[in-house]
């Protein structure tokens, strides 16, 4: 199976993450994609506002009508800092013969140098950068570098989706709808329990 990692801290899930996983999907003819939340990111050492639990929650609601799409915790049960070789390393023992793509923004090309052993990354997970329409061209020499010929990253393209995690909670914070950028079941879970108040 072609298998796609997506990761993140899904703080909350939102549409934006949908559509990319859906872009990634048909561009890369992905059997499925795995949502994979961080238990805490190397380069957001705060940490989650909503709890390990919740996060995974979230990320069922909203995937729960997408049968190739799959919520992994295996970061979440690692716990501690996530390192995404380690992910890759582990899913890669436990299904060898699965091929792995990672998926990330060309917002987060300039960071991959700063990744632990970004050259163990990108030889266990083909990597699919998602160029935003209206955004530059991605770099894609930043991550090309530690790809072998065989694991060169390949571009998607997608339609920009003007929302942000940090954004709806900022609505939620100053009592704003945000029916539009999130599925209603994450939604009604947001309210029922409070989150981000």
């Amino acid at each position: 199976m072609r298998i796609g990692i997506l990761g993140g801290s899904f703080d909350p899930v939102h549409n934006g993450h949908l559509a990319l996983a859906r872009a990634c999907q048909s561009g890369a003819a992905l059997d499925e994609v795995w949502f994979t939340p961080a238990a805490i990111q190397p380069l957001k050492q705060a940490g989650p506002r909503a709890s390990d639990q919740q996060r995974v929650e979230m990320l069922r609601l909203a995937t729960s009508d997408e049968p190739t799409w799959r919520v992994c915790t295996l970061e979440i049960d690692r716990g501690g800092v996530s390192y995404t070789v380690d992910t890759l390393r582990q899913i890669h023992t436990e299904l060898p013969d699965d091929e792995l793509q990672f998926i990330m923004g060309s917002d987060v090309l300039t960071d991959v140098a700063h990744w632990k052993e970004p050259t163990e990354i990108f030889r266990l997970a083909t990597p699919l950068i998602v160029a935003r329409a209206g955004e530059p061209p991605p770099n894609l020499a930043a991550v090309s570098r530690f790809c072998e010929p065989n694991r060169a990253p390949r571009v998607i393209d997608m339609r920009p989706h003007d929302v942000s995690s940090s954004e709806i909670r900022s609505r939620i914070l100053a009592g704003e709808a945000i029916d539009q950028f999130v599925p209603a079941a994450v939604a009604n879970y947001i309210v029922e329990n409070r989150l981000y108040r």
